[in-house]
């Protein structure tokens, strides 16, 4: 039934989550490398599934061994290169911890920023991640999305950064108040 369970979460089938749920698949189960069927159903931008497992009592910042939660699954997918800003969305209203980390301290903003989305680096800015956290090599979202020349992602973390006392060069103002950042994207629409 375990097996069921993730392979239906993987597969986005509600139908067949909510019956073995019913019939008593245990919801925090996981995989060989300790991902659960709500990290499945988020790596896959299955929203409806997200919402079942959530409902059953999915544990939203159940962390696998390497860090991976169901929020950094949603993030970034490397395989389809996007992220989920609906599956964010969800998981963040249930409480995700927006800035857990996975390996080398990337948080899933980082992965967002370094993989390009825009619709979710807005979404996490707007949740309140920490904009300004870096990884364990001391690199932050922007400098991430700066390695590959993502200009929206760029742009909606320099004013997050700005918002919050940044100068361009990167040095802190303390003249500046600190306020949660709020920003939209005006750029251009997006292709997700």
């Amino acid at each position: 039934m375990s097996q069921d369970l993730l392979d239906a979460a993987r597969a986005g089938d509600v139908a067949k989550l909510k019956s073995l749920l019913d019939g008593g698949a245990d919801h925090s189960t996981a995989d060989d490398a300790g991902e659960t069927a709500l990290m499945l159903a988020a790596h896959h931008g299955h929203l409806a599934a997200v919402n079942v497992l959530i409902a059953a009592g999915a544990d939203v910042n159940a962390a696998s061994p390497q860090g991976w939660t169901a929020l950094a699954k949603a993030a970034y997918n490397g395989e389809t290169e996007r992220g989920y800003v609906e599956v964010v969305e969800v998981l963040a209203d249930a409480g995700a911890n927006l800035d857990a980390r996975i390996f080398f301290g990337i948080t899933p903003l980082m992965l967002a920023a370094g993989g390009g989305d825009a619709s979710v680096v807005e979404c996490l800015i707007n949740r309140g991640a920490d904009v300004l956290a870096a990884n364990e090599g001391g690199r932050t979202a922007r400098m991430m999305a700066n390695d590959r020349f993502y200009v929206d992602v760029i742009n909606l973390l320099t004013e997050a950064e700005r918002q919050l006392g940044v100068q361009e060069d990167g040095s802190c103002s303390s003249t500046k108040s600190v306020v949660k950042p709020q920003v939209v994207n005006l750029l251009k629409p997006s292709t997700h």
